[in-house]
């Protein structure tokens, strides 16, 4: 009887502590929930802005102006007079044709020139003493008509020998092969002692004008209608001249130091490739830029207003590959929110759908919450 009183008062004892420990254990579970709930997070508050849009887009250089230096007589090459690779200004001699036969043909000319000459002289003489002969009645009207047409004719022959030879001392000067154009030469495709002839399809050289250069563009016709869209709704604007600027990178990230324009939109659209070319004009002072060298350009669009820009840090992908980005409520819940984003903008997104203006996006302590937590916050610059 003793054993059980004593396990009766025992039993009230040991509820009593069981309930103390689980109370205990709510109480620390709380606290920890609470720690949870405290935890800080770095976010950027968002606001619209004002940006410059531009778009980085494929380009080959072209040269400014290509020259085909094509023989206008025939002959034999005689001499070259450059140096391959260098840079001829225009007029200055590159080829000397054999000119023997023009300089023969040349005073041939010169003497049926001095024949006409002299027979214009005699038959000139000759009509206007008929003429005064005619006023006397010393002759007849027919002897008078010869003597005109004899002096009328003489006079078309002379005119015939100058054409001659201006032809001839034309061509004599086509035996010189001169620089149409001021640039940088290419190799010579003959050599002294080849034949060439007038109208021959191979070139004898070509020379390229490579400053200024072109740069030819391709740009997706979808990307130029959106374009188009953007700046008839006042999305974007643009100067009133519409002539963007245009920045260059050579080779592996070298940035060419000149800021070209853009000239003009081509005004077919590619039926293979879908999509149009835009040229834009570059200074080459030091010819660094070389026609077929390829080239990334960056083209200017415009301001882009009220424009929401995500940093890079606060938008990650799902499995789906979808943008995705964590954003603290009003109530301070994280909240999962899918992203459209449009380009990158230095080190941000330009966010079209997904958040909004004042929305606060985390940047930092990912790795600390889920959708769902409450957080505190605190602004990252």
């Amino acid at each position: 009887m003793q054993q059980r009183a004593r396990i009766s008062l025992f039993l009230p004892l040991l509820v009593s502590f069981s309930l103390v420990l689980a109370g205990c254990s709510d109480s620390d579970d709380s606290v920890g929930h609470q720690q949870q709930q405290a935890v800080t997070v770095g976010v950027v508050t968002l606001k619209p802005e004002t940006v410059n849009v531009s778009t980085e887009l494929p380009g080959r250089v072209t040269a400014f102006k290509v020259a085909e230096v094509r023989p206008q007589v025939s002959g034999i090459l005689q001499a070259q007079l450059f140096k391959e690779g260098s840079l001829v200004e225009a007029g200055q001699q590159l080829y000397q044709i054999e000119p023997s036969l023009y300089k023969a043909e040349v005073a041939s000319a010169e003497a049926a020139v001095a024949r006409a000459e002299a027979l214009i002289k005699s038959t000139e003489a000759r009509f206007n003493r008929f003429r005064q002969l005619l006023d006397e009645k010393a002759i007849s009207q027919q002897d008078y008509d010869e003597a005109e047409a004899a002096y009328l004719q003489a006079e078309a022959e002379l005119k015939v020998a100058q054409a001659d030879l201006n032809r001839a001392q034309l061509n004599l000067s086509y035996t010189r092969v001169e620089a149409p154009i001021t640039g940088r030469i290419s190799r010579s495709v003959l050599t002294e002692g080849a034949l060439v002839t007038t109208g021959q399809a191979q070139a004898l050289t070509y020379i390229h004008q490579l400053d200024p250069v072109y740069v030819d563009i391709a740009q997706s016709s979808e990307e130029y209608a959106e374009l188009q869209r953007d700046i008839r709704a006042g999305r974007i604007t643009t100067d009133n001249n519409n002539q963007a600027a245009v920045t260059l990178t050579v080779g592996k990230g070298f940035n060419f130091a000149e800021t070209g324009k853009l000239l003009f939109n081509e005004v077919t659209v590619d039926p293979q490739t879908s999509s149009i070319t835009l040229r834009a004009q570059f200074a080459n002072p030091d010819h660094i830029l070389m026609p077929g060298m390829y080239v990334r350009a960056e083209v200017a669009r415009g301001e882009l207003q009220q424009a929401l820009l995500v940093p890079q840090q606060g938008v990650t992908r799902d499995p789906r590959g979808r943008a995705t980005a964590m954003v603290v409520n009003q109530d301070g819940v994280v909240e999962q929110r899918y992203l459209t984003v449009d380009r990158t903008i230095g080190s941000d997104w330009l966010v079209t759908e997904g958040v909004d203006a004042g929305d606060q996006v985390i940047v930092e302590g990912l790795q600390k919450i889920s959708a769902g937590d409450s957080v505190k916050t605190e602004e990252v610059k």
